[in-house]
């Protein structure tokens, strides 16, 4: 079950993180629209891990509403992290 769970959060983290990648390099230097799918999976994340404990034990291509909610968040974190870096560097190629 734990497999499951990395493999999840390491399919969502590639995908997260080539849509920030598309999405910093389209939108204006000044939006924060690149960020809004890091906020959406974090909430995804707290969702499923508030779910798993009130629903009675429900699996998802191996792994828990639990394990998801990690996943996801996992995903985010690691989102969050290379998006903010990848907009650092975008503002700085704009100001040079």
């Amino acid at each position: 079950m734990i497999q499951s769970v990395f493999t999840i959060g390491i399919i969502l983290t590639v995908a997260i993180l080539i849509l920030s990648f598309v999405l910093v390099k389209v939108t204006p230097k000044t939006k924060y629209i690149s960020y809004y799918p890091c906020m959406f999976l974090f909430g995804a994340g707290l969702i499923l891990l508030l779910f798993a404990t009130i629903v009675e034990r429900t699996f998802i291509m191996g792994a828990g509403l639990g394990g998801w909610g990690i996943a996801c968040l996992f995903a985010a974190a690691i989102g969050f992290i290379v998006t903010a870096i990848l907009d650092s560097f975008q503002q700085e190629d704009v100001k040079a």
